[in-house]
């Protein structure tokens, strides 16, 4: 089955890394909901991709600078559109809340930079609502998947890459990830380093797949799963 992973969210149709646009995903279709956590000045893990809250609300900063009831008195959804105005930047806590009764499995992205009790703070959150085992948690940084691994052995991991390298499969063995995410030119034209991943029993998930016309060809090229925006359009070509 090829994994169909709704980016931030389903983004293409709400707010990203919104409680809308994860709800939507799961209604969608997606059997990974990806989103991003960071942690804020008062040690509070809250989804959001970017360093700074500016690009996606109406408040500046950065999210590690600022206490989570100021992150939560911005708008996060005008941005998107005057239909969604007055959401907000969700805690990791209401996050899991929205997600535990969909039957979508969790790609969480723990964004660098990251301490250990940041990362146990996380995984306290899935431990507490029960989503350890329907979780994989993910980073581009191999520290935070080492820090994953020391607090919660038995979960899932995924390495996020920007570009396959000659470290990659060591680098996932050592990890001992469950998934390897690069970008979707890397899965079109690195057929051996794919082919390496998937022997050692390493999913290889491109982000991010919105060129409907590639999927097929991603597909062929080994990909385990898909990373979109448009995880509906996915869920339907899929199925055809």
């Amino acid at each position: 089955m090829l994994h169909r992973v709704a980016h931030r969210g389903y983004s293409a149709v709400a707010p990203e890394n919104t409680l809308p646009a994860l709800v939507a995903a799961a209604r969608a279709g997606a059997t990974f909901v990806e989103f991003d956590v960071r942690a804020t000045a008062d040690g509070v893990p809250v989804v959001i991709h970017d360093r700074t809250v500016n690009r996606t609300t109406t408040g500046s900063g950065r999210v590690w600078d600022l206490r989570a009831d100021e992150i939560a008195g911005f708008d996060a959804g005008s941005w998107f559109g005057p239909g969604h105005a007055g959401l907000r930047v969700p805690t990791l806590v209401e996050a899991l809340e929205a997600l535990r009764p969909t039957a979508a499995e969790l790609l969480l992205e723990i964004k660098p930079p990251a301490t250990l009790d940041e990362v146990k703070a996380v995984m306290a959150a899935l431990a507490e609502y029960d989503l350890l085992d329907r979780t994989v948690v993910q980073s581009f940084e191999a520290d935070v998947v080492r820090k994953a691994r020391q607090v919660a052995p038995e979960v899932r991991r995924g390495l996020l890459l920007f570009r396959f390298d000659a470290e990659t499969v060591e680098l996932c063995r050592e990890l001992d990830v469950a998934y390897c995410n690069p970008p979707v030119e890397d899965v079109l034209t690195g057929a051996p380093t794919v082919a390496e991943l998937t022997t050692l029993g390493v999913g290889v998930m491109p982000w991010t797949a919105n060129d409907m016309t590639q999927w097929r060809a991603l597909a062929e090229a080994g990909a385990a799963g898909l990373i979109t925006d448009y995880v509906g359009e996915l869920t339907g070509w899929a199925a055809a």
